[in-house]
Order: structure tokens, then C-alpha cells, then sequence
């Protein structure tokens, strides 16, 4: 086939990871063939809790490999609850991915066009469309892997915030704001922090206003943690792009996602300058593995995200047009089949059945 080939490190994972990937990948291959010009070439590799419990490493070197060398990488989803390293925590490659490969932009989309249920009673539920940008390589997840317990008396996490990390984010989420096509008008980034208590927020706030300063054709706003969370049910409508650091941003996203029908419509990407990682936000879900239930939506638009990038990273605009189809198809089966009476395969069928 002529045209563009990328090469994609598929991670499938554990429980429902390896449902939700193939469906993914069935749709990414009936977008990719209607624009042409462009070839995905998925290579399969292990990574996971399973693989860590059968040979107590979560992520072999192969596939270490694999990922480092390809132009992007899709993930299923990773962790078993009861498989855990000795203190206690769970097996998670793709939080060692994002350190390592230095993806510090973990961005999660809320649609309420893309999503499967309504849950707030106003009119406006519908115009909900925002994105929310957590750091996904400092805050307090720089704490992972180094906690400490002293004389089973005193545990101790550190939240970590620097200014080239706090800085690489916010450029990254104003350019982001700037590119997002809405009807909003202006664009506008929404700092989320808690920066009238803790030292490392405040400065967290001053990078922020720093780099605004020469950001001055986006609008900005500032809110404190918990005062976001409010207005996520209060004027969710009211957002654009919202930045925020590593913790409070893994809350905030699921909260979100439970405004347009929860984790099963929740895509996501980890960004960095040179790799990253599309995966939908939800975790392994043992209890529904194998059942055929798990809702594929996350992970389609998972999908779509990676041919964003791809197609803005390498300018080529048969990866952005396929993006497009994905998510109209989306839109459109969801409207005519709600998700949650689907069966993955027949979600997948009716998202595919929509971009003929």
C-alpha cells in the first residue's frame, strides 16, 4: 500500500484491555481504509499484571523496546487488584510509561456529544464539552514507587512541582486551547490548583501566570480544587481546557466522566514531545472480563485521539480525516443505539455500520 505507514506498540493488558483494544483497532482499520493514503501497522506486545504474575516483571524488555521505537502506542488497560508489588500498590506499567517516556500531559476529553447518558437535569447538560490537561510525571505521583513508612508509625508521600515540568504543561495546554475548534470564541485554560494552602500550589500558580503572560490571546481563570469540583455539577458547560496538577487531575477526570455517562465515554492520551500513549481511562474491570459487556467507547476514542496526533505530529491530514469519521460515527451510533444496551461487538458493529 502506498502512502504513510506508522507503526503502532499495542499494550492490550489485562481484564477487559484486551476486549476494548481489538475493538479499537477493528474501527481504526474501517476509518483508515475509507480515507486511504494511510497504513497502521500494530505490533502486539505483553505488559500487564498477568504478565507480571506469571513472570514477575510487568513489562518485559521486548516490549520496552517496541514502544520506544514506534510512532505511537495504544494501550487496553493495566492492574489486577489482587495482584500487588510487597507494599501494597498495584502492578502499573502505564504509569512507569509516562515517567520514562517523559509524557507529561495527560489529556482527557468530556463530551457530552460522545458520551451515553445525560446526568445533570438542565438543557445545557448538552453543550458540555471540555478538556482537562493533568501533569502526569510530578505532583504527588512523583511519590510513586518512593514512599515511605517509618516504624509502622508515619507514612510519607511528596508532592513534587517544578518549573521546567510546570512550564513544558501549561505552553502545551495553551497551544492545546488554541487548536481546539468551538464555538466559544476566544479559547480559554482554567488553572485548577489549591494554591491558598500549600507552597508547592502557589508556585504551581506563579509558573502559571508566567507563561500566560506571553499567552495573552487565550483567556485564563483560576479556581481552587475543590471549587472546581463544585462547578464541574454546577456550569460544566462553562469550560473550555482546564490544567491542573497529577492528583487532582485523576480525580477531577472521573468526576467528569460521570457527567456524560462515566468511565466507558472516558478516551485519554499521555503526551510528551517525542512518544505517547492513547488509552480510555477506565481500568481492567475483571469482574465483566470475557462477558462481552465492556463498552468499547473509551477506547475507540482513544483511537481517534492517537490518528489526531499522529496526523497533527507528521501533517498528514488523512490521519486527522479518519479521526473525524471515528467520532461523527461515534456520535451517530450512539444516538441511534445507547451504549449501554450494546454488546461490544455490536457497538463496534454499529460504529463501523456508521462510517459507510
Amino acid at each position: 500500500m502506498s502512502g504513510t505507514h506508522f507503526q503502532i506498540c499495542v499494550l492490550p493488558g489485562d481484564g477487559i484491555g484486551t476486549e476494548v483494544t481489538a475493538a479499537a483497532l477493528t474501527v481504526l482499520e474501517a476509518a483508515i481504509s475509507r480515507v486511504g493514503h494511510v497504513a497502521l501497522n500494530f505490533g502486539t506486545h505483553a505488559a500487564g499484571a498477568g504478565v507480571y504474575r506469571e513472570t514477575g516483571v510487568a513489562m518485559p524488555d521486548e516490549s520496552w523496546r517496541a514502544a520506544e521505537d514506534a510512532d505511537a502506542i495504544f494501550l487496553g488497560a493495566m492492574g489486577l487488584p489482587e495482584v500487588r508489588y510487597d507494599d501494597g500498590t498495584e502492578i502499573t506499567p502505564q504509569l512507569d510509561l509516562r515517567f520514562r517516556l517523559d509524557l507529561y500531559a495527560g489529556v482527557r476529553p468530556v463530551s457530552a456529544r460522545l458520551g451515553g447518558l445525560r446526568v445533570l437535569n438542565d438543557r445545557r447538560a448538552d453543550d458540555i464539552d471540555f478538556v482537562l490537561v493533568r501533569e502526569s510525571t510530578e505532583g504527588l505521583f512523583a511519590s510513586c514507587g518512593k514512599g515511605e513508612v517509618l516504624a509502622d508509625r508515619v507514612a510519607r508521600d511528596t508532592m513534587v512541582i517544578t518549573r521546567e515540568k510546570s512550564e513544558q504543561l501549561f505552553e502545551f495546554t495553551f497551544d492545546y486551547a488554541r487548536r481546539r475548534k468551538t464555538n466559544r470564541g476566544r479559547p480559554k485554560v482554567t488553572l485548577v490548583d489549591k494554591a491558598n494552602v500549600f507552597t508547592s500550589m502557589a508556585f504551581f500558580r506563579k509558573v502559571f501566570d508566567d507563561v500566560a503572560e506571553h499567552n495573552v490571546d487565550v483567556d485564563v481563570e483560576q479556581l481552587y480544587v475543590d471549587a472546581c469540583a463544585l462547578d464541574f455539577i454546577r456550569r460544566p458547560w462553562d469550560f473550555d481546557v482546564l490544567v491542573t496538577e497529577n492528583m487532582f487531575g485523576d480525580i477531577l477526570s472521573d468526576l467528569a466522566a460521570g457527567l456524560v455517562g462515566g468511565m466507558g465515554y472516558a478516551p485519554s492520551a499521555d503526551i510528551g514531545d517525542r512518544h505517547a500513549v492513547f488509552q480510555p481511562a477506565h481500568g481492567s474491570a475483571p469482574d465483566i472480563a470475557g462477558s462481552g459487556r465492556a463498552n468499547p467507547i473509551a477506547a475507540i476514542l482513544s483511537g481517534a485521539m492517537m490518528l489526531d496526533w499522529l496526523g497533527c505530529r507528521h501533517g498528514v491530514s488523512h490521519c486527522l480525516d479518519a479521526a473525524r469519521q471515528v467520532e461523527q460515527a461515534v456520535e451517530q451510533a450512539l444516538n441511534e443505539h445507547p451504549g449501554d444496551s450494546c454488546s461490544t461487538t455490536k457497538m463496534v458493529e454499529h460504529v463501523v455500520a456508521a462510517m459507510a
